[in-house]
């Protein structure tokens, strides 16, 4: 039987003592290598360029340029990479920021090995994820700022829309959710930019934010 294919990722963190622990762990699992190395954003955009890795881990907190400007860049570049934030900062303006400019997930250092290693590869199946104990801080700081709706009724949500943020929140991805509905994959992305236009979000993790603090209440 073939072995798959092994995913190629480029870790981006000015911490080298931080880099080689990131490279020992993922070397734990064999569908997982690490090609590349750089220890800020402009050399981790230009080994992103050359390199064309299919995961990018990226640190906010660096010297220079900072992982958010990092992102953005990369971002411009549309580079069919993921690309997840790996970092010690907790803080929701870094969160929201790196979600509203296209990072695929937000999970934090001082996770367990095995958490860090299942959200890279629920990242790679097309899932957004994000550090369980930062949706509670960020449903904590959607309830301090947020002036939007609070209510499916209010926001306009449809049945179907409702019941489709509910599954998301859940942590599923389009196509596990339309099989739950019994609906094709593109009816769900539909219900997903008509969500987010209704709550006035600009990414699926928000949306989960608000479904938790919401229609779990």
């Amino acid at each position: 039987m073939a072995t798959e294919p092994m995913t190629s990722i480029l870790v981006i963190d000015d911490h080298p003592l931080f880099r080689k622990g990131v490279r020992n762990l993922l070397s734990m699992d064999p569908a997982l290598e690490v090609t590349e190395e750089a220890a800020g954003g402009e050399e981790g955009i230009e080994k992103a360029l050359k390199t064309q890795p299919q995961l990018i881990l990226l640190d906010i907190d660096m010297r220079g340029m900072n992982g958010l400007e990092t992102l953005s860049a990369l971002k411009k570049h549309e580079l069919n990479a993921k690309i997840i934030m790996l970092t010690v900062s907790n803080n929701e303006e870094n969160v929201l920021t790196a979600l509203r400019l296209g990072a695929n997930g937000y999970l934090l250092k001082d996770m367990e090995p095995e958490d860090i290693l299942a959200g890279i590869h629920n990242v790679l199946k097309g899932e957004t994820v994000i550090s369980p104990q930062l949706a509670t801080l960020l449903a904590n700081f959607f309830r301090q700022n947020q002036t939007l709706t609070n209510t499916p009724d209010q926001a306009g949500l449809t049945q179907r829309e409702t019941e489709a943020l509910q599954l998301l929140s859940e942590g599923l991805s389009n196509k596990l959710i339309a099989r739950k509905l019994g609906i094709s994959d593109a009816t769900v992305k539909v219900h997903i930019k008509h969500i987010l236009r209704k709550l006035q979000l600009s990414s699926r993790v928000e949306a989960a934010v608000w479904a938790i603090k919401n229609l779990e209440d």
